[in-house]
């Protein structure tokens, strides 16, 4: 193998060369490996002679040959440079390769790969950053433990005469019908409906609201055309509703026999859940905060030259995102007025930050030998498993089947792991800041 370096900055590129005898050496190797497994019809099992096997064979395994032979070489290459690639490297085939197949030419290629920075992260330890935290008040307390009653309010009858209102409930018999013909699975008996639910199809609920116990209605109304069921999708049907009660909604008092309804042993066990739920929340957003402060501190205190292909894709990824954005309807007031030039060069420094930043951390966490466990790649794997429920097991053999989202997996959690370790060395000061200031999104 032969191989000359371009330097360019972080950007090299690799001129590779594999002699056809090289390759027709590592074919021959290759043929008597597979000889004594081979089974072909007029010759005794492994006994096929290696000229049959070429000449049957010879291109396809000379195919596999070559496959090896490059990706052995660019490693090689870039290990005999000393150097770290930031990217995948990109290939670029320079013999035709029908001749090298057919072991008439040498083997000739060019890559372009991008390489780590030399640089040297800060002390740490001198490192000084706030942190914004919160206590659980009373009043988010009171306001939490409402919702929950509300979430299980129940429902009590009206009088006879009273007219249902929109969060009423109401008892109901109907049958649906189209063309004036009874439809499979448009019949109920006893149904309980919350008006304002939205819960069946739109326009039928609201035509309940004002009806009485008692009271009959025909319901008109036209299944949407993107309905679940095509053989009603898109069609009119009239629902003969029969309204046997109207319920009022009634929010339970926070008591103890409410608590225990929930299946806890105790109102005071209760607000101990709740106030701990709230509070998990909001030290999510403590470390949140922190870890942004973190990061503009780290950012302050490195300048170095980055990889070029990583702010491109960073860069790339980033615009893709905008434009889906802005094709949505979703432009920021900061965004509306400024040119597509304006756009780039802020979102580009954006993608360099992101990329400096990111190498900071991974060289942190290679110093100091931070790693992710296996069990913490499965527990992460689980839970997004989880995120579509039905096609758990489709989500997890794309993962096993796909090493660069298994890396994009990876990423997040080991990215965490470096910023506790972080947390836990800089200086820290905690300011106690209110929960509606420590809640609020951050300006950028």
């Amino acid at each position: 193998m032969e191989c000359t370096e371009t330097t360019d900055g972080l950007s090299r590129m690799y001129k590779v060369k594999v002699p056809a005898s090289e390759l027709k050496s590592k074919l021959d190797a290759k043929i008597e490996e597979m000889r004594p497994q081979m089974r072909l019809k007029g010759f005794r099992p492994g006994k096929v002679p290696a000229s049959h096997v070429r000449k049957m064979f010879g291109k396809s395994i000379m195919g596999e040959v070559v496959e090896t032979a490059m990706k052995e070489s660019s490693e090689k290459a870039i290990a005999d440079a000393n150097v770290r690639p930031a990217s995948q490297p990109d290939m670029h085939m320079e013999s035709d390769m029908e001749a090298v197949l057919d072991g008439k030419e040498d083997l000739s290629y060019h890559m372009h790969v991008d390489v780590m920075p030399d640089f040297e992260p800060t002390d740490v330890t001198k490192l000084k950053i706030e942190r914004p935290v919160a206590e659980v008040e009373d009043e988010a307390l009171t306001e939490a433990l409402d919702q929950v009653a509300e979430n299980n309010q129940k429902y009590e009858p009206r009088g006879k005469t009273a007219k249902s209102r929109e969060g009423d409930a109401v008892v109901i018999d109907f049958v649906g019908k189209i063309d004036g013909e009874p439809f499979e699975g448009g019949a109920a008996e006893g149904h309980t409906l919350v008006l304002g639910s939205n819960s069946f199809i739109p326009g039928f609920e609201d035509q309940l609201v004002g009806t009485k116990a008692g009271e009959e209605k025909d319901v008109e109304v036209t299944f949407p055309e993107n309905y679940q069921a095509d053989h009603l999708a898109g069609k009119a049907a009239v629902f003969e509703v029969k309204v046997n009660e109207v319920r009022a909604p009634k929010k339970p008092d926070v008591d103890e026999e409410f608590a225990k309804g929930l299946g806890v042993e105790s109102l005071e066990e209760l607000k101990n859940l709740v106030k701990g739920q709230l509070q998990q929340e909001l030290d999510g957003a403590s470390r949140s905060k922190a870890k942004r402060n973190l990061l503009d501190a780290l950012d302050e205190k490195h300048d170095f030259e980055l990889p070029p292909k990583m702010v491109e894709m960073e860069f790339d990824q980033i615009w893709q995102q905008l434009q889906a954005e802005m094709d949505a309807g979703r432009v920021s007031d900061d965004d509306k007025d400024k040119s597509e030039d304006e756009l780039k060069e802020e979102y580009r420094k954006i993608a360099e930050r992101r990329v400096r930043l990111g190498l900071v951390l991974a060289e942190i966490g290679r110093l100091q030998d931070i790693k992710i466990s296996e069990q913490e790649v499965q527990q992460s794997l689980i839970r997004e498993a989880q995120r579509f429920p039905g096609q758990e097991r489709q989500v997890l053999e794309f993962f096993q089947s796909n090493p660069n989202a298994m890396a994009q997996l990876r990423a997040p959690i080991y990215e965490d792991k470096v910023v506790d370790y972080l947390l836990e060395t800089v200086k820290v000061t905690d300011k106690t800041v209110s929960r509606e200031e420590l809640l609020a999104e951050d300006d950028e």
